[in-house]
């Protein structure tokens, strides 16, 4: 361990005591489940934080994490829910990271979500097993202001967002209300998901995607 990885383990210690303290009982927080870094702005802690049955120390981590680009000494983090956060397994959310969640939010085993990414959860965000987010990400289930037609009738409900295991996002995607990406995909960079996929296997992109290879393995 480097000394700067010291000392920032050491400076993360009183935001880390503060959110486990808060959501969890005494006997589960003292284990320190989930790991803050100092650099994270905890905006709003509401709401309810689910872990897995089995519970270790550190299996979450909230604003760490070094991609090379980025400025990781002035990219800070931000948690703001008022909603349900529900993890499935170990989970690292990346330092420049935000989650805003006032609905409910699943994340599978192993998520990793690299650095600088957005999550907005105001309806159902859902993400399986093994799920990898790159940088520069926006998950968003919800337009945030409503639109009526000439009758009153709201035409943009939010909706819900679903993403299978072993899905690999690549950076600067946007993933929108009502998108829906199967197991065993790639995600190329840039691109932009508004409905649902099918099929499994492949790498889909562009605007609006489409599926560029078929049959496709990906590894960490």
């Amino acid at each position: 361990m480097t000394s700067f990885d010291f000392w920032n383990i050491v400076r993360s210690i009183p935001k880390t005591l503060r959110f486990n303290l808060h959501y969890f009982p005494l006997k589960t927080a003292l284990k320190l489940p989930v790991v803050v870094s100092h650099r994270t702005f905890l905006r709003e802690l509401n709401g309810k934080v689910v872990l897995p049955e089995k519970v270790e120390t550190a299996m979450i981590k909230i604003g760490f994490g070094d991609v090379g680009h980025y400025d990781r000494k002035r990219s800070r983090s931000i948690w703001q829910v008022s909603g349900m956060v529900t993890f499935r397994g170990k989970a690292s959310i990346g330092h420049g990271s935000k989650l805003s969640v006032r609905g409910d939010l699943k994340l599978g085993a192993d998520f990793n979500m690299t650095a600088e990414s957005t999550i907005v959860c105001a309806k159902e965000i859902c993400f399986g097993d093994d799920c990898l987010l790159s940088w520069d990400i926006l998950v968003m289930d919800t337009d945030e202001h409503p639109l009526y037609n000439k009758e009153h009738k709201r035409i943009n409900p939010d909706k819900p967002i679903l993403v299978g295991n072993h899905v690999w996002i690549g950076c600067k995607c946007v993933l929108l209300k009502g998108a829906v990406i199967p197991d065993d995909t790639v995600v190329a960079a840039g691109t932009l998901l508004t409905s649902a996929i099918s099929g499994e296997q492949q790498v889909i992109g562009g605007n609006p995607p489409s599926v560029l290879k078929r049959d496709v393995r990906w590894e960490h």
